[in-house]
């Protein structure tokens, strides 16, 4: 059963596919990539605090 219902979903998801428009196709590959920016944005400045938290600057 569960092997027809992921065939089916694949299904739906290729027919969905076809049927975009190239604008709505750009959109939501413009709404992913700046999705993952974001994320990866916020994962670097979380680190960087992270580590000026754990190794503090010497102002010698």
């Amino acid at each position: 059963m569960r092997r027809v219902v992921a065939v089916v979903g694949k299904v739906v998801l290729a027919i969905s596919v076809l049927m975009c428009s190239g604008c709505a196709v750009v959109a939501v590959a413009d709404a992913v990539v700046t999705v993952a920016a974001t994320v990866v944005t916020t994962g670097v400045k979380a680190t960087g605090a992270v580590i000026n938290a754990v190794i503090p600057d010497s102002k010698d």
